[in-house]
């Protein structure tokens, strides 16, 4: 399986990727969010506010001509993307109206999934006129309404789930709850809008079982009769997977991060997982610290990376080479004089991975 890195311009290296034929089934990106700051990096530590320190990004186009160079971009995104793709924009509390209609526009309405929060620190103490900001938002958008790869990871139950879940106790002490045997809507025809038992479904319902699956489910134990002879099916907490994920997700940022912005590895395990299959291709094309890129390659998904600050390639190549992980270039990258120092630099110390034809860089 061959990863891909264009160190460069993400339009220039979408527009190489569209040529090619390449077709990625999943996309995750966190694009800068117009913050007018410049994010400083030291070796000890990634700041988003320092007074020294080497440039890793500077995050200074705003207004208009920020949207309008995102526009093009996620418009140069949804060009390389599967049928049944999905694409995962994240963005803050302040530009996150502004990237929803970019997105509606450019993937389509009908195509949003979810506005997911992310919980990204602890709470602040900062004495201010407004209420502390922990969260910033990931939006969630597929490419057809109909068509998406979904694979939802459950989490395990709490102590504190199961209690409120699962209220009540039978008398072994198992755990459990009940839910009704019917469900809204009349069916006129076919077993489910008849008798079982002699008893029809409730007015205005119909059961949500066939009158032989009711049965087993008598026979297992697993009806509960309340006084008023009322059937409910029992659903015990020692069974239950877990729960299903909702769109609130404590994924706190990096204490230590090795590049500004650094996002969560267990929040990229959990979209590449939900939302593509092994083999797949995963598309990152603001790759900064390559946490994306290193989350794919792990799961067996083939990575396309790409990012235009020199910094990001250091600390990307460092974090592959570290994981053991090789990589090519997307086409024809380094143009200048830095991005071919760069290019000698790479080759001379990663002999261990696939050459290709450009090399491997960043």
């Amino acid at each position: 399986m061959e990863h891909l890195f264009h160190a460069g311009d993400n339009l220039e290296g979408l527009a190489q990727l569209a040529e090619s034929g390449w077709r990625v089934d999943l996309v995750y990106v966190d694009p800068p969010f117009a913050t007018n700051h410049e994010f400083l990096m030291d070796s000890e530590r990634a700041n988003t506010v320092s007074a020294s320190g080497e440039l890793a990004y500077a995050d200074t186009l705003t207004g208009d001509d920020y949207l309008e160079q995102l526009r093009l971009r996620l418009e140069a995104i949804r060009s390389v993307m599967a049928d049944d793709g999905s694409v995962y924009v994240h963005t803050d509390v302040k530009m996150e109206h502004h990237v929803r209609l970019l997105m509606d526009e450019v993937f389509g309405a009908r195509n949003f999934r979810n506005s997911i929060t992310r919980i990204k620190c602890n709470p602040k103490n900062f004495n201010r006129y407004s209420y502390g900001n922990i969260k910033d938002t990931v939006l969630f958008y597929s490419v057809s309404p109909n068509r998406i790869k979904w694979h939802p990871q459950e989490e395990p139950l709490t102590d504190e789930d199961a209690v409120s879940r699962y209220p009540l106790v039978d008398d072994t002490g198992r755990r459990y709850a009940t839910t009704p045997l019917h469900a809204p809507g009349i069916t006129r025809r076919g077993p489910t809008g008849g008798l079982w038992r002699g008893m029809p479904p409730p007015a205005g319902r119909h059961w949500r079982y066939t009158p032989d699956k009711l049965e087993e489910l008598e026979e297992a134990g697993l009806i509960e009769w309340s006084r008023t002879g009322n059937p409910r099916k029992i659903i015990y907490a020692d069974q239950s997977a877990g729960k299903l994920p909702q769109d609130v997700w404590m994924y706190k940022d990096p204490q230590r991060p090795s590049y500004p912005t650094q996002k969560n590895a267990a929040m990229l395990e959990r979209i590449i997982l939900t939302s593509s299959e092994p083999g797949d291709t995963v598309l990152d094309c603001y790759a900064g610290s390559g946490t994306t890129l290193l989350e794919a390659a792990r799961l067996g998904r083939r990575f396309v990376g790409m990012d235009d600050a020199p910094a990001a390639w250091e600390v990307t190549e460092r974090r592959l080479l570290d994981a053991g992980v090789e990589w090519g270039a997307l086409g024809e990258v380094f143009k200048n004089a830095s991005g071919r120092e760069h290019q000698e630099r790479v080759a001379a110390h990663s002999g261990s991975l696939s050459s290709g034809a450009t090399g491997n860089m960043l």
